[in-house]
């Protein structure tokens, strides 16, 4: 003890003082952040970073400024998980005619099943690629459908659309956004948009950016939950992304772009105005 204090240029008495003295108010109000901090940033698979826990603290009535919570992130070691390079995967095919962009990067809808945004991307397993199609709703960046093969063919496509069809049950004129992939090219594949009547819509020629909300979607779940596991099977893999897809990131992840709401909250909260519109405009 002694050779420490005289170390630190301290004396003994000074050294047990400082032990026995009880916590400030400020170290103890620390204390409480901290755990508050921690509690969301384990809640958000440890991906959100100061300013999303700060805005959550604040809708949650917890009065904490964001350099204060920046600050103690950084004390506690909490920091977000980085993404990975995006790889593409579809190819065209040549015979295939592509449909016109009628999306122009404008991901902006006034309405739940305006306009769907498709895409695959691969998953690593002991067993090999497990291949993933998803169909987002451009209102509310929620996934409305998905499928998982080993193989990616038109059926992987087909069935993610078929799972949004089901689920959604679309009403309105309606945008299916993809790239120029064969499987979004094919016979089968189109003659399914025809028939439920929506309209194709597709990106420039290796242009990732006219389908940005996707392939961000895509790096969000290898940045959340693929990057770091090491999946033995593909029906191991298939379960961990259902459970972050159904049970996670449509329920729970908040978003920037959805004034930190999670998907089914943006949706909710958008019904519960059309309805709170359609009294207001019954009793004038």
């Amino acid at each position: 003890m002694q050779i420490m204090c005289d170390v630190l240029d301290v004396s003994r008495s000074g050294y047990y003082a400082w032990r026995t003295r009880p916590a400030s108010q400020r170290e103890m109000a620390d204390a409480e952040f901290t755990k508050e901090i921690g509690r969301i940033f384990d809640e958000s698979r440890q991906t959100y970073g100061y300013e999303s826990i700060w805005r959550i603290m604040q809708n949650e009535g917890v009065a904490c400024g964001k350099h204060h919570v920046r600050r103690l992130m950084r004390q506690a070691g909490l920091m977000a998980k980085q993404p990975k390079r995006y790889k593409h995967t579809t190819k065209a095919n040549p015979d295939h005619q592509p449909a016109a962009n009628l999306l122009q990067r404008n991901f902006e809808t006034d309405r739940p099943d305006a306009a769907w945004c498709a895409d695959i991307t691969y998953v690593p397993t002991a067993e090999g690629w497990l291949y993933l199609a998803v169909i987002l709703d451009l209102f509310s960046r929620r996934i409305v459908g998905w499928a998982m093969d080993k193989r990616m063919t038109q059926q992987l496509v087909s069935d993610a659309l078929q799972m949004a069809l089901r689920q959604r049950q679309p009403v309105g004129p309606l945008i299916h956004h993809s790239d120029r992939g064969c499987q979004y090219t094919s016979f089968a594949f189109q003659s399914l948009l025809l028939d439920n009547k929506i309209v194709p819509s597709m990106s420039g020629r290796g242009n990732c950016y006219d389908n940005a909300v996707v392939e961000s979607f895509f790096g969000t779940l290898k940045t959340e939950l693929v990057n770091h596991a090491a999946y033995q099977s593909r029906e191991e893999a298939k379960m961990d992304i259902f459970l972050y897809v159904e049970g996670f990131y449509n329920r729970s992840r908040r978003h920037t772009a959805l004034d930190y709401l999670s998907p089914e909250a943006y949706e909710v909260a958008f019904k519960q105005s059309v309805s709170s519109d359609r009294i207001k405009f019954s009793v004038h």
